[in-house]
C-alpha cells in the first residue's frame, strides 16, 4: 500500500504553547489509522492542520504526493479530504436529503438537481437513513445525526476521511452499528484517519494507531502493540498508576 497521507515534522504553535510538535506519520491507501492520546494531546489540532482549518507553523502535509499544507480548506476538500466533527454539525432546518445534496454541490465533481438527489439518496441508503430522507435533520436522534454528517462527508467523494470522535457518546447497540458501518466503508476502499477514545472500536477497526501525548508522537504500531507500550500506558494513566 502506498502512502496517501504523509505528515512530516508537523508543528503548530499557539504563542508559547506547542500543540503539535514535530509530528511524523503516514496513512496508506485502504487503511484505517487511529489517532489516539489523552485529552489535550493535540489530536484535533492535527485534524485541523490536515483539513486546512489551521496552517502549520512548520512541517508539511502531503496528500498523494502533493503538498496541501498551505491550501484553503475548500481546496483541500476538493482534492479528496472530507471530515466529521467532534460536535455534530448538521443543517438542522433542512431535510436529510438537502443536507447531503449541499455536500454534493461542493465536491470535486459537483452535482445539481435530479442527479444530486439520486446520489444523495444512495448515500443516505449507505448509512441507513433512506427512510428519513424527507425528515428534518434537527429532529434526528444523536446517532442518526452522526450518520447524516457521515453521509454528507462521503458526498465530498473523499480519498481520505477524517473522523473526529465519530463513535463517541453512543450506547452499546449504536456503537456496534457504527463500527459495522465503518467496516463496510473500509471494504468499499475508503481510507480513514480517526480520533477515538473507544478502544473496542480501535481494536475492531484500525490497522495501526498513532498515539500522541502533549503534542508529540509516542507510539506508531498495531493497536495491541501500541496500547501495551509503557509510554502509552503512562500517558493515559499517569506514572503512579502505570
Amino acid at each position: 500500500m502506498t502512502a496517501l497521507l504523509d505528515v512530516r515534522q508537523l508543528t503548530r504553535r499557539f504563542g508559547g504553547l506547542v500543540a503539535v510538535n514535530n509530528l511524523d506519520f503516514e496513512v496508506r491507501s485502504g487503511e484505517i489509522v487511529g489517532l489516539l492520546g489523552p485529552n489535550g494531546s493535540g489530536k484535533t489540532t492535527v485534524m485541523n492542520l490536515i483539513s486546512g482549518a489551521l496552517t502549520p507553523t512548520s512541517g508539511t502535509v502531503h496528500l498523494d504526493g502533493y503538498n496541501v499544507s498551505a491550501l484553503a480548506p475548500h481546496v483541500i476538500s476538493r482534492r479528496g479530504v472530507s471530515r466529521t466533527f467532534q460536535l455534530v454539525r448538521v443543517l438542522g432546518s433542512m431535510s436529510c436529503l438537502e443536507n447531503v445534496t449541499a455536500g454534493l454541490a461542493f465536491c470535486a465533481k459537483p452535482q445539481w438537481g435530479k442527479d444530486a438527489d439520486r446520489s444523495a439518496m444512495k448515500l443516505l441508503e449507505r448509512v441507513g437513513l433512506a427512510e428519513r430522507a424527507t425528515a428534518s435533520a434537527g429532529e434526528l436522534t444523536y446517532i442518526n445525526q452522526k450518520k447524516l454528517e457521515l453521509a454528507r462527508a462521503l458526498a465530498g467523494q473523499p480519498r481520505l476521511l477524517l473522523l473526529d470522535e465519530w463513535l463517541a457518546g453512543l450506547n452499546p447497540t449504536e456503537l456496534l452499528d457504527g463500527i459495522e458501518l465503518l467496516k463496510q466503508l473500509r471494504e468499499d476502499g475508503v481510507t480513514m484517519l480517526m480520533v477515538e477514545h473507544v478502544m473496542d472500536a480501535i481494536r475492531a477497526l484500525c490497522n495501526r494507531v498513532v498515539v500522541m501525548n502533549a503534542g508529540t508522537k509516542i507510539a506508531d504500531a498495531e493497536p495491541q502493540l501500541a496500547l501495551a507500550d509503557p509510554h502509552v500506558v503512562r500517558a493515559y494513566l499517569g506514572e503512579e498508576d502505570a
